[in-house]
């Protein structure tokens, strides 16, 4: 008996077992690409004598590479669908993680983050986002929180990690990660499916279980915006939004890089340390329900501001364990934590509710393209910082004052109105 791979879910089950499936791949890939990275810090720098610079130099070509793929991801699943780029991406990154186990030269070892990029572009990130934006509508912010929010709970894995590489050193560590890869996510990335009007669906389970016809379709268009990608790139509310995004992005990747290396520097020991890097994604998950309950009830531009501003206050915590008052950490926690996590939320919210649905995956694409760049510079600058002054302190109030000015840049965004309005005159 053959399997079939497009069941249509009981109406029960209406776009919240792909939630769940994204949820779980999210959670696995988070943890070990993303923030397991930090766990393996220190072990590198052990063998092979690299500096912070040249390690962290991984992430942003991770970043490179995934953002300069992001546009023709977003655009290859609007077309093709996520099921096809999530089986292609977990095998890479799966080659990946193989390779990473490998490394014996610095070649090596950027070339294992590359595999990773590739593989982690297809797997995550614009193709999850696109998997559920186009399930719900009104819904759409507290379905999203709900998916990202395993890449919150991903940071139940870094311990793991860390201790996977103290009992069977970094190499087997790494590639047992890589089997993890196939065994976890290859099967869920069977259930995700593209589009509600394919199973007989609408958004939010709107006329479920009835057959589309071509103008209920068309009625169902025009009640949203769906403004085409060139014209989105034109508008002064996607440059808005994004640029406030870049500064998150570099941010938050510089965080989580460099977390415990900085605590290791101000002498708190590797086990405490890579519980704080834990605790962290796990504390964005109550931004990532939170912020996006409240941004399917409130101005998105006014909620992602006030994220920003969390995060600001975050940093400053951060910056202040150096001079040793290190009841620092649970404010920084909290806030910065609940503000980077609510943002992610946001981001598929209001491209959402500003652009539209139809091509939701090549607009998130070009803009997780454009925040890359933040992403990719942060890391290596922290680095560079500390080789040469051996502190982390001057970065983390630097970045305060970047969240600081990304404030008014989402506050003055466009309205919806004034952004159709000017997309029509052109």
């Amino acid at each position: 008996m053959r399997l079939r791979l497009d069941w249509k879910p009981p109406r029960v089950f209406y776009g919240w077992w792909i939630v769940g499936a994204c949820f779980l791949i999210s959670l696995y890939s988070g943890g070990v690409i993303f923030y397991g990275f930090t766990a393996i810090f220190q072990p590198l720098v052990k063998e092979f004598g690299w500096s912070y610079a040249q390690i962290s130099l991984a992430a942003s070509l991770r970043g490179l590479e995934m953002g300069l793929l992001a546009p023709l991801v977003g655009m290859l699943v609007d077309r093709w669908g996520p099921r096809r780029l999530l089986i292609s991406g977990v095998i890479i990154t799966s080659i990946g993680l193989t390779v990473l186990s490998r490394t014996n030269s610095l070649g090596t070892f950027y070339g294992a983050f590359a595999l990773l990029a590739i593989g982690m572009s297809t797997c995550s990130g614009t193709v999850l986002m696109t998997a559920v934006g186009n399930w719900f509508r009104r819904r759409i912010g507290i379905a999203t929180g709900i998916m990202i929010s395993g890449y919150g709970l991903s940071g139940l894995l870094v311990p793991v990690i860390a201790n996977l590489i103290d009992v069977y050193e970094w190499r087997t560590a790494i590639a047992i990660l890589a089997v993890g890869m196939l065994a976890v996510c290859l099967p869920l990335s069977l259930l995700v499916r593209h589009r509600p009007e394919q199973y007989g669906y609408q958004p939010d389970g709107e006329g479920a279980n009835t057959v589309i016809s071509s103008s209920s379709s068309a009625q169902t268009a025009s009640a949203e915006v769906d403004i085409a990608t060139k014209q989105v790139l034109r508008s002064r509310a996607f440059w808005h939004i994004t640029l406030a995004l870049v500064c998150q992005a570099m941010i938050v990747s510089s965080v989580i890089t460099h977390i415990m290396p900085y605590l290791s520097s101000i002498g708190m020991a590797r086990a405490k340390s890579s519980l704080i890097a834990m605790v962290i994604p796990l504390t964005s998950i109550a931004g990532r329900l939170g912020f996006g309950w409240l941004g399917d009830r409130l101005d998105k531009r006014r909620v992602i501001a006030g994220a920003l501003a969390m995060m600001c206050g975050g940093l400053l915590c951060l910056a202040l364990l150096s001079s040793g008052v290190l009841w620092l950490l649970v404010p920084f926690i909290i806030l910065l934590g609940i503000g980077y996590g609510g943002n992610n939320t946001l981001r598929a919210s209001v491209i959402r509710e500003f652009f539209g649905r139809r091509n939701f995956g090549a607009i998130h694409g070009f803009m997780i393209g454009v925040m890359a760049l933040g992403g990719i510079a942060g890391p290596p600058l922290a680095g560079w910082v500390f080789d040469n002054w051996q502190n982390y302190q001057p970065i983390w109030f630097v970045f305060a004052s970047l969240a600081l000015a990304a404030i008014p840049v989402v506050l003055t965004t466009p309205t919806i109105d004034a952004t159709v309005q000017a997309v029509d005159e052109t």
